[in-house]
């Protein structure tokens, strides 16, 4: 008798976490398009992202985050983003980061900048044990300086991810993030709420050290003006090696 309420428990368990990836997908997508009544300036991108990371030994991890996003409906390299930085687990649920960011935006029609960020990042896990249905959380607190302006900005990101199991090791994948800036700067960063990304898509083993996640990204960028919002085929290449 123990054993079949233990079963239908997990049973029970199990179809409520399903329910829960399915309705933070909803929500994304969701997300994505809120805002379609109001003034925006939309763009069609496509981003490609490689991610790779490397234990040195049990408790610390380097990584690299390279990105390339293509911009003006996918027809020109718009930015690239090199991130490197070294982790700290914690524990088997907790990892603490440092890390520095180069940022080269080239938008049409205005000088190309370059930025360069610090950053420190706690990612941990809320629910879940990384195999069933699984929600994580990832916070990151970044200060940031663009070559020839003065000032630096401080904005805090917080992502909150759901994965869940389909078929054959395939995972939904379903994240929103939102970024929060803690000063305005000459050069553009203002405070408070100014951009909110959110993707859907899934997880694909292509072998034990590789994972393919395409899907569909979408960002708003909160402006004075109207907002410029975009629509994007996003492809992540996560390494371990």
């Amino acid at each position: 008798m123990g054993g079949q309420r233990g079963c239908g428990m997990a049973l029970l368990v199990q179809g409520r976490g399903r329910r829960a990836a399915l309705g933070l997908t909803l929500a994304s997508l969701a997300l994505a398009s809120a805002g379609t009544a109001y003034a925006a300036d939309e763009d069609g991108q496509m981003w490609s992202i490689v991610n790779a990371s490397r234990s040195l030994d049990a408790k610390r991890v380097l990584a690299m985050d390279v990105q390339a996003r293509f911009s003006d409906d996918a027809s020109r390299l718009g930015q690239t983003i090199i991130r490197p930085s070294i982790g700290w687990r914690l524990d088997g649920a907790t990892t603490a980061s440092l890390g520095y960011a180069y940022v080269r935006t080239t938008p049409q029609g205005r000088p190309t900048t370059h930025e360069h960020r610090g950053w420190q990042q706690m990612a941990f896990r809320v629910a879940g044990d990384g195999k069933g249905t699984t929600l994580t959380g990832r916070t990151r607190l970044e200060q940031r300086w663009v070559e020839g302006r003065d000032g630096a900005g401080w904005r805090i990101r917080q992502q909150v991810r759901l994965t869940t199991p389909l078929k054959d090791g395939v995972r939904g994948v379903a994240w929103t993030e939102a970024f929060v800036g803690l000063n305005q700067t000459g050069w553009g960063q203002r405070d408070g709420l100014h951009l909110l990304r959110s993707f859907a898509g899934v997880s694909v083993p292509i072998s034990k050290t590789v994972t393919l996640e395409p899907g569909y990204l979408h960002q708003r960028a909160y402006r004075t003006g109207p907002d410029a919002v975009v629509h994007a085929a996003a492809v992540s290449i996560n390494l371990q090696f």
